[in-house]
């Protein structure tokens, strides 16, 4: 059994067994609320689910691409997590979720998964389709792009405003069961976070 967690849009926790599918999941659609609503969704998805930290194998984190700010919370969070529990972490990128919960929905065919990336941009991932296991089979990206630039306009789109906990837990499973890799634990942000370096010491006059 998996802890998932993903704040790559909004804020989206699951418990989730490999037999048993999604046992709990609980999302916060809110994008400037994932420091505060984090702690309390892990604990209500962990309790709706009735399963106990010691049953746990492992917590997936949503490795992005998502803003600087709200990304870094889940991860933050979801290597926290594991580190207290003694438990390996196991990063996926996020828009795979959304991808694989397009695909296990009975679609088929190459699609586009965008998300919000603010700054009038987007984060956008291209699929060509699924794998004989059923995962999604990425084309192109992540990648970042301001709306009207956004590549593959030929492909079906999928704007996403939150991404599942439940199917990146069950991605991770899938990918487990049948001995395939994982993502690399990089946070994937695209591009630099608003901060300013120093430039040194400010001089001070009378």
């Amino acid at each position: 059994m998996l802890l998932a967690i993903d704040t790559s849009a909004g804020t989206s926790v699951a418990v989730v067994d490999r037999d048993g599918g999604v046992l709990s999941e609980v999302i916060e659609t809110d994008t400037m609320r994932h420091a505060e609503v984090i702690g309390t969704l892990i604990e209500e998805a962990l309790t709706a689910s009735g399963v106990e930290v010691r049953a746990l194998s492992g917590v997936v984190a949503g490795m992005g691409p998502g803003p600087f700010t709200g990304l870094r919370v889940g991860i933050a969070a979801a290597k926290a997590f594991a580190i207290g529990a003694g438990k390996p972490l196991v990063p996926v990128v996020s828009h795979d979720a959304v991808a694989y919960d397009w695909y296990a929905e009975g679609n088929s065919g190459p699609v586009i998964v965008v998300t919000d990336a603010r700054r009038r941009e987007r984060y956008w991932t291209a699929y060509s389709g699924a794998d004989g296991f059923g995962l999604p089979v990425r084309l192109d990206g992540p990648g970042l792009a301001k709306p009207d630039e956004l590549p593959h306009p030929d492909l079906s789109r999928i704007d996403a405003q939150v991404v599942p906990a439940g199917r990146l837990g069950m991605l991770a499973e899938l990918r487990y069961a049948n001995g395939l890799p994982m993502d690399a634990d990089e946070a994937l942000y695209l591009r630099s976070p608003d901060v300013t370096l120093s430039a040194g010491p400010k001089r001070v006059t009378a």
